[in-house]
C-alpha cells in the first residue's frame, strides 16, 4: 500500500486528508512539524503533502530533504491569497502548489493520480 506523509499542524486538515487517503486505500501519516516529517522518510513515502502555512516551515530545505529521501511527488497547499508562498513552493521544487480550496476539491481522485497503484 503506498504511503503518503502529510505535514500539517492543523488537525482538521490532516484528518480530512487521512480520510480521503484511507478511502482510496492509502496509508497516511500526519507529521506536525518538519523534523517529524524528515524522520518519517525511512518509511518509504512516495507522496508528501505540505501545508505551506505550517509553523516554521522552510519549504526549500524540506523539499530538498524529501527529494534526497526518494519522495516521488511533493504537493503544497495554502491560502489562495498568499500567491507569493504558492509561487515560492513551486520554485523550491514542489510538483504542484495549490490553493487550499483547489487542493481539497476531489482530493481522493488527486491522490490516486499522484500515487498510482501498482498494476495487478
Amino acid at each position: 500500500m503506498p504511503l503518503c506523509l502529510v505535514l500539517s499542524d492543523d488537525l482538521l486538515d490532516a484528518s480530512r486528508i487521512a480520510g480521503h487517503g484511507r478511502a482510496a486505500d492509502f496509508d497516511v501519516i500526519q507529521c506536525r512539524d518538519s523534523t517529524a516529517l524528515v524522520a518519517a522518510l525511512n518509511k518509504g513515502p512516495v507522496l508528501t503533502l505540505l501545508d505551506l502555512h505550517n509553523v516554521g516551515l522552510d519549504i526549500a530545505e524540506v523539499v530538498a530533504a524529501l527529494r534526497a529521501g526518494g519522495v516521488k511527488k511533493v504537493i503544497g497547499f495554502g491560502s489562495h491569497v498568499d500567491a507569493a508562498r504558492l509561487k515560492a513552493a513551486r520554485a523550491a521544487g514542489c510538483d504542484e502548489a495549490l490553493p487550499r480550496s483547489a487542493f481539497f476539491e476531489g482530493l481522493e481522485a488527486k491522490m490516486e493520480e499522484w500515487m498510482p497503484r501498482p498494476e495487478k
